[in-house]
């Protein structure tokens, strides 16, 4: 069977699988369960292209990986052919432990687990099934291996994977400012003391990968309404949990039912090898449509109003502020929320709540990036760059929200 195929992308054009069992892992139930997994949650709410998947950002990585491993090599970066293979399969599998909606239910599904987690037990599986052949690929993925500057292609500031996403979901949310050069930055990325970095003359490179990273955040990812959408989501799942949990009948698919009922932790996914069979059965279009469903549940006045308006999207306001919301202003609107639909406070606070979310488009801590001069000399990039405000991202900006219905 011929395994080396090409694959039309909207964003690269015809790319090519490079390795046989990279074939049988994209072939593996396990891999085109993202397929139906979106790559930005409910940001389609705001950006109606948004619908790329998770599958398609893996194969977009993948690709990206194969153009690093000949750049390097052409600069004598030693890379054999097994490491070639297994860091390849890592970033294809970098993020196959992501579930329903990706980052919006991460928490929500299964308690204390985030995608990493997941990934790392769905690679151990299917290490299994193909006989220890990704042995190497998972050290790579955990850092555990001698060449670190490996793992950077993974995982690092500058990896392949935020290399994909930025211009991914640029080309499907229409949002320019996120588009970078990362052909560009490919080409002048080396390895220096055993890590990942990009020659001098990328300095400029890296800079615009940094603004648009923040912009894409501030933009796209943490947009207002984006979070307005994802938070009433994330409540009309635990409602339905605790709903489930007490003995009420709801409408969902088995699997999903199956973890409303339970609250399962990362020591019962190594209990029970089915709980991960389980997780991989879910979709979006589980949510979705249990969702459609549960607008109808009278029972409730909280699951049905929340499904019913996320379903229409009937939003609730959010308001932005750079200080916390006064409790008292809260605590009032609720009040005054359950008196006229006669429904407790506590029941109130799922239509009326704040928090506060926090971006960075660069932090010291990990992995840096890190510019690499003639002379041998290397500088991390807001020391190398001579622009002022570069050195600002790497402060986190803290944002305050409080969402209420209109």
């Amino acid at each position: 069977m011929n395994k080396k195929k090409i694959i039309n992308d909207p964003v690269y054009g015809f790319v090519s699988i490079p390795y046989e069992i990279v074939f049988d892992i994209i072939e593996h139930p396990y891999f085109q369960r993202l397929r139906n997994i979106q790559q930005l949650g409910l940001t389609s709410y705001v950006y109606p292209g948004a619908l790329h998947s998770r599958f398609h950002h893996t194969l977009g990585a993948t690709f990206l990986m194969t153009q690093a491993i000949e750049s390097l090599r052409l600069k004598g970066v030693e890379i054999t052919e097994e490491e070639a293979e297994a860091v390849t399969i890592a970033i294809l599998m970098h993020d196959i432990g992501h579930g329903p909606y990706s980052h919006t239910l991460e928490h929500s599904i299964v308690q204390g687990m985030n995608h990493e987690v997941v990934s790392d037990l769905f690679m151990q599986r299917l290490n299994e099934i193909f006989d220890g052949k990704l042995d190497l690929a998972i050290r790579i993925f955990n850092g555990a291996y001698p060449k670190a500057f490996l793992h950077d292609l993974v995982s690092s500031q500058l990896d392949m994977d935020r290399l994909d996403y930025l211009n991914r979901d640029s080309f499907f949310t229409g949002v320019h400012e996120g588009v970078i050069g990362s052909e560009r930055l490919i080409k002048l990325l080396n390895v220096k003391d055993n890590h990942l970095v990009v020659e001098s003359k990328g300095i400029y490179s890296v800079e615009n990968f940094l603004i648009a990273r923040r912009i894409m955040y501030w933009q796209v990812y943490l947009h207002k309404t984006v979070i307005s959408a994802e938070m009433m989501l994330v409540r009309i799942f635990d409602r339905a949990k605790a709903l489930v949990q007490a003995g009420h009948e709801l409408f969902g698919a088995p699997y999903l039912l199956y973890f409303l009922k339970n609250d399962f932790t990362l020591a019962d996914f190594h209990k029970d090898p089915s709980l991960l069979d389980a997780f991989a059965r879910l979709g979006d279009v589980d949510i979705f449509a249990a969702i459609r469903v549960w607008q109808d549940y009278k029972k409730d006045y909280v699951l049905s109003e929340l499904s019913r308006r996320l379903t229409n999207r009937q939003l609730l306001k959010s308001n932005w502020r750079n200080e916390p919301f006064p409790e008292e202003l809260i605590q009032e609107l609720r009040e005054g929320f359950a008196l006229k639909h006669q429904i407790t406070v506590e029941d109130a606070a799922f239509f009326i709540f704040s928090d506060a979310t926090s971006n960075s488009a660069y932090t010291y801590k990990g992995s840096q990036i890190n510019i690499l001069y003639r002379d041998g000399t290397v500088k991390d990039i807001t020391k190398a760059s001579d622009c002022d405000n570069l050195a600002t991202l790497a402060t986190p900006v803290i944002k305050y929200y409080m969402c209420y219905p209109r």
